[in-house]
């Protein structure tokens, strides 16, 4: 009954490792709501401040930010949010091949890169193809903190408002429901009045007015349009976040099914082979009887 033995060791090893990731899909759903919640809390602000900051770009065109404002430098900015912790399915690996393609399309044309990576996975992706590294933060917790990510994102966008690159975009995967995550890269700089234009108005703004600045209009859209720049990405990291969740609770009850799958025909094959050393045993016995 060696054999016999060595499945009983193989499902009893299959049985810890379940009920490790039934632990852990527990656990990812307890802060997958917590995650959505936050996410959600947060983009009520993030659209507000986007209706704002498009209506300050229409009614005050004779002062233009630097963020507004294109410029001709031989390289671009990529901003990369991942997860600092691995098991939660393909997630990072859809948003880090369309960060792939977006530098070899720059590499293609001649435009170096700079990169920002907000996550271990993306920081260890990153130095794995070789990409310049500027900035990076890792170990976020549960919780993002705009004042961890505002010291990383700050590098690119002093970077940019000096002419340094001529665009910055920012990947991450965003939260569409419990079952589906969808990978986006989206320029982030230089901003677009129009686009914010007609951002705001697909979430039902009101349209354009013009305000009374207080002390002057370049001050009041210096801080607003960094602070819109900040919302963004703070946005994306909880969006990521509450994906990151959502993919591991999904990916961890997988593995628990399967698991099961595992244990049930090892158990079916362990049988069999009992069921097999009881009749050899029985022919033997059989046999012996008959000899004498």
């Amino acid at each position: 009954m060696a054999a016999g033995k060595e499945i009983r060791g193989k499902i009893k090893s299959v049985e810890n490792t379940k009920k490790i990731t039934k632990a852990m899909e527990m656990v990812a759903a307890s802060k997958m709501r917590k995650a959505q919640e936050r996410m959600r809390a947060a983009r009520p602000y993030s659209e507000k401040i986007r209706n704002i900051a498009a209506n300050l770009g229409q009614a005050n065109p004779e002062y233009v930010h630097p963020f507004m404002r294109s410029n001709n430098a031989k390289a671009s900015g990529v901003i990369v949010v991942s997860t600092d912790k691995g098991l939660c399915g393909g997630m990072n690996t859809n948003v880090l091949r369309i960060v792939t393609a977006k530098l070899r399309e720059l590499q293609a044309a001649g435009t170096s890169t700079q990169a920002v990576a907000i996550g271990n996975k993306g920081l260890g992706f990153l130095n794995r193809v070789g990409a310049k590294v500027v900035a990076h933060v890792t170990q976020l917790g549960d919780t993002p903190h705009l004042d961890k990510l505002i010291g990383p994102v700050k590098v690119l966008l002093d970077a940019y408002a000096k002419g340094e690159v001529n665009a910055v975009y920012l990947g991450y995967t965003r939260f569409i429901n419990t079952m589906k995550q969808e990978p986006v890269l989206e320029q982030l700089l230089p901003l677009s009045a129009a686009k914010m234009q007609a951002e705001a108005k697909a979430s039902g703004a009101q349209p354009a007015w013009d305000y009374i600045y207080e002390p002057d209009a370049q001050v009041v859209i210096d801080d607003l349009l960094l602070r819109y720049v900040e919302a963004l990405v703070y946005q994306a990291v909880a969006e990521n976040m509450a994906s990151e969740q959502s993919a591991r609770m999904v990916a961890m009850k997988s593995a628990t099914d399967n698991a099961g799958s595992v244990i049930a025909e090892l158990k079916l094959v362990y049988n069999k082979t009992r069921q097999a050393a009881i009749t050899k045993e029985l022919s033997e016995i059989v046999a012996g009887a008959a000899a004498v």
